[in-house]
């Protein structure tokens, strides 16, 4: 039995999976790797957490954000029925260009929700800072008008001391 280097490995599964999404029979033909061993990859690949039926469901999944982003403002204009002509000619499906349009104002809404969250916790802390200052000043204040009775007493004291000492 011929051992199957894991780079080797590897390569294959990618083929499996989108953009690919190659099928066994296509990987054995072109591999030259056994029908068996790739459906005991595939099984395994499956029960290590990577959904095959759900990579299978949604063929784009690999597109990256940026990509979803072109495609969305590629079809921002289009009407229906051009947004249909478009997603044939693209291989996309109307829903899916719908659905990234979507994430794209839900994004969108949550940054502005976002940004309002922090104006507003902006100003609350201006004001705490604002009050902090003033309490800070009022406490500076009292400090010294108390620093400074305590120094004319003590000159007081000494004073009434030396009168004190002089009779």
């Amino acid at each position: 039995m011929k051992r199957i280097s894991a780079e080797r490995k590897e390569a294959v599964i990618k083929k499996m999976l989108p953009p690919l999404s190659m099928s066994i029979n296509e990987l054995v033909e072109v591999e030259g790797i056994s029908r068996a061993t790739l459906y005991d990859w595939r099984a395994n690949l499956s029960s290590e957490g990577e959904e095959m039926s759900s990579l299978q469901r949604d063929p784009h999944n690999y597109l990256s954000a940026e990509a979803k982003l072109s495609v969305v403002i590629e079809t921002i204009a289009m009407n229906e029925t051009e947004l249909s002509q478009y997603c044939r000619e693209q291989g996309f499906y109307p829903q899916e260009v719908k659905g990234w349009k979507q994430a794209c104002l839900d994004a969108q809404r949550s940054k502005l929700k976002q940004e309002r969250e922090e104006s507003a916790q902006s100003k609350a802390d201006k004001q705490r800072i604002r009050e902090l200052e003033r309490e800070l000043n009022r406490k500076e204040k009292a400090l010294a008008e108390t620093a400074a009775l305590l120094v004319l007493r003590k000159k007081l004291n000494a004073l009434w001391d030396d009168e004190g000492g002089e009779n």
